[in-house]
């Protein structure tokens, strides 16, 4: 799986070079929405913009193009609701990409469209991730703690409004993949404070998630066994 979206990132980077590319929009009925509500702390450099590209043809083993998302410098969450049997569970999906991009649809949108159907509440968390700097660019460490910084508000600001997202405050847990798996283990022990200046009042509340689910099979396969 890590060598699949190493080369994935390889190919975002490398045909980022090429032209200017659009960025990645939720399909209809669903909207972004900023996590920070001004600057965001630690800010990182990108060498462009926030592009999406879709690979030209089928990705290794998934049997159909991927797109992924690089250079995300301002971070988003997107909220996928059931419409019918809601169970009150939630889910903040963290998408894999060596922290050097994000596997947007294969370990993001798709596993949203997997869950929510059995009553579960998913929010797919576009966090940051840039090419620029030392291996690892964005992850959960000391010297780059911004993908860890979006997890933990997120988790926040979900637990603060699980009323208006007829959710169960301590139901609320998160789902990664490779990098995402990695951040998924990074917020379940790193909960007690947050590693960035409280904000308002959803950084206030519990970041701890409820349940974890790290690193699963490759997510294009699951419900097809």
């Amino acid at each position: 799986m890590k060598y699949l979206f190493a080369g994935l990132c390889s190919f975002l980077v490398c045909s980022g070079l090429v032209a200017q590319k659009p960025v990645w929009q939720p399909s209809a009925g669903h909207t972004e929405t900023p996590i920070w509500p001004g600057a965001v702390p630690d800010p990182q450099p990108t060498s462009r913009p926030e592009f999406e590209e879709t690979t030209p043809k089928e990705w290794q083993g998934t049997g159909r193009p991927v797109t992924g998302i690089s250079n995300v410098t301002r971070p988003t969450m997107t909220v996928y609701s059931p419409k019918g049997n809601n169970t009150g569970v939630s889910v903040v999906v963290f998408p894999g990409g060596g922290y050097q991009g994000l596997a947007i649809d294969l370990e993001g949108t798709e596993v949203c469209d997997w869950l929510v159907p059995r009553g579960i509440t998913c929010v797919l968390l576009k966090y940051r991730v840039t090419d620029v700097g030392p291996y690892p660019k964005s992850g959960p460490y000391p010297e780059s703690p911004m993908a860890l910084e979006d997890a933990q508000r997120t988790v926040g600001l979900v637990r603060f409004h699980a009323a208006e997202l007829h959710i169960d405050p301590h139901k609320i847990g998160v789902l990664g993949f490779s990098s995402g798996g990695h951040l998924v283990a990074a917020i379940s022990t790193h909960f007690t404070g947050r590693i960035y200046p409280p904000v308002d009042a959803a950084d206030k509340v519990s970041c701890r998630p409820d349940f974890a689910i790290p690193n699963l099979s490759r997510p294009s396969l699951i419900g097809r066994s």
